[in-house]
């Protein structure tokens, strides 16, 4: 003979309505920090890690859109409102973002800012100098680039290529080449280093966040194979870029630019600079000069002109590339393609 059910307590009912209500609480904040998660990325390059890190949790804003320069840029209203209700701020340094100086100084102490040039065990190189390099001059303390003279010009390359891991230069000296997304190898360690930030912002999402970032480093692995078999036939042969932005991407593909028309794609080389570097082609042996979207293309027509020399365009920042989770593998097989459509022509 079956028992009669025992009518529920109200204590014991008060327990589990508690239970619940705890239950649901958990989901619903769990749901919150994912959809409250807000996250601001300067360039296209860092945006692309970004996004395939926070895939499934959150979308981040792009500041630098459509073939604006980072160098130049200017901070626009909805920018700012952006930035000051951002729980993280992504960006590379003061010297590729010079417009970041001043911002990240007024910015609200919930913002946190995370300068991924600093990300640990990063290989830094130094700027390269000498005679058929742009000298590299020293930034104002407004983010701007000084062409007053003040470089190496005595002809000698100084710790050319010199690679420093995070942590042993010193921040105050701008003598560290800043484009450290274009070597694959650094894009993995800003790739964890992604992650944790946002780990640490959205705990409940750092699961999603570690397996994204698994997969985003298994792809990184991929393609910079994938690039260093494309290259391989390029070794050796010498080209001039615009400005020298390129040698992470060199140095991990075996690849060496010869010499730079100018310091910047903003700034406008000198007369007689071009005059220096069409004299120079011939005995660099250089057959390929390469110009930037930024850049004006008549620069370039002008180096080369009376050389054997062809023209040929790199694109070091994604100007012309759509942002989104596949931006920084496009922007690297773009660069492959560039050198290889000018290089390979070459005997």
């Amino acid at each position: 003979m079956r028992r009669p059910k025992q009518p529920i307590s109200v204590r014991a009912y008060t327990r589990m309505a508690a239970a619940a209500a705890a239950v649901a609480a958990t989901l619903l904040a769990t749901a919150a920090s994912a959809a409250d998660l807000k996250v601001t990325v300067t360039i296209k390059p860092v945006h692309a890690l970004v996004t395939q890190v926070m895939e499934g949790v959150g979308v981040p804003t792009l500041l630098v859109q459509g073939a604006a320069s980072p160098h130049t840029y200017a901070l626009k209203p909805s920018d700012a409102r952006a930035l000051n209700h951002a729980d993280v701020f992504f960006r590379v340094s003061e010297t590729i973002e010079p417009f970041t100086r001043k911002i990240v100084a007024a910015l609200p102490d919930t913002v946190r800012t995370v300068t991924l040039a600093e990300t640990p065990g990063l290989a830094v190189l130094d700027v390269r100098t000498g005679q058929t390099f742009e000298v590299h001059d020293h930034v104002d303390k407004d983010g701007h680039a000084n062409e007053d003279g003040h470089g190496h010009e005595d002809g000698h390359d100084h710790d050319h290529g010199h690679s420093h891991e995070h942590g042993d230069h010193d921040h105050g000296h701008e003598v560290r080449d800043g484009h450290v997304w274009l070597d694959p190898e650094n894009a993995r360690k800003m790739v964890a280093e992604i992650a944790r930030v946002l780990s640490e912002a959205s705990p409940p999402d750092a699961p999603a966040f570690a397996a994204n970032a698994a997969r985003a480093d298994a792809a990184l692995v991929a393609l910079q194979a994938e690039i260093a078999r494309d290259l391989a036939p390029l070794r050796g042969k010498p080209f001039v870029v615009f400005h020298d932005a390129f040698q992470y991407f060199e140095r991990r593909f075996g690849l060496e630019a010869v010499g730079s028309i100018t310091v910047s794609p903003e700034a406008q080389p000198s007369a007689k600079r071009l005059t220096e570097i069409r004299h120079k082609l011939a005995a660099l042996s250089a057959s390929c000069v390469f110009s930037e979207p930024q850049a004006q293309a008549k620069l370039v027509a002008a180096v080369i002109e009376g050389t054997s020399a062809r023209a040929g365009t790199l694109d070091p920042e994604g100007a012309l590339i759509a942002p989104g989770p596949d931006a920084y593998a496009t922007l690297l097989r773009n660069l492959a393609g560039g050198l290889k459509a000018c290089l390979a022509q070459s005997s």
